[in-house]
């Protein structure tokens, strides 16, 4: 298995990966070395998460192999669905998946998705439009939804 951290504009990034795909990118909530020389493996995942924070990357396309039961995994292909720049609700999801009593699950591997930014959980809200639950923390969530949002916030001042 390998390993790096890179810096992006939200805290420094682990990404962990080997020849059977990335297996997780987790945001960081301490400071880290950025490591110098990103192993082959994990190089693009790099360059692509570069790109999508530069504005340039709206997909990704890499190898996956996050670690998962049946139902995350389920749930993680769906959110992989959610196309740049919209939002789906978790009653949403739950009615993709054909349970609306599913809710509590769906968020729930919501939040274990272990492949952050790259399978896009920022992108469910609630019900309600709310930013609800997001294991990096919501600040991070409202920038990544900022991020992409089509109409860029501007200041009348």
């Amino acid at each position: 298995m390998e390993t790096c951290i890179i810096n992006t504009p939200l805290g420094f990034t682990k990404i962990t990966g080997d020849i059977d795909g990335i297996s997780s990118v987790t945001i960081l909530n301490s400071e880290e070395k950025v490591t110098d020389i990103i192993p082959a493996g994990l190089e693009d995942c790099a360059i692509q998460l570069k790109e999508y924070f530069e504005g340039s990357r709206k997909q990704f396309n890499l190898k996956l192999n996050p670690e998962g039961t049946d139902f995350q995994q389920k749930v993680w292909g769906l959110l992989e669905q959610i196309p740049y720049g919209k939002t789906i609700s978790y009653l949403e999801l739950s009615k993709q998946l054909g349970d609306v009593k599913a809710i509590r699950a769906v968020a729930n591997a919501n939040g274990k998705n272990p492949l952050w930014v790259i399978i896009p959980c920022h992108r469910v809200i609630g019900s309600d439009g709310s930013l609800t639950g997001y294991a990096g923390g919501l600040h991070r969530k409202k920038w990544l939804l900022e991020h992409e949002s089509p109409y860029k916030q501007q200041s009348l001042f």
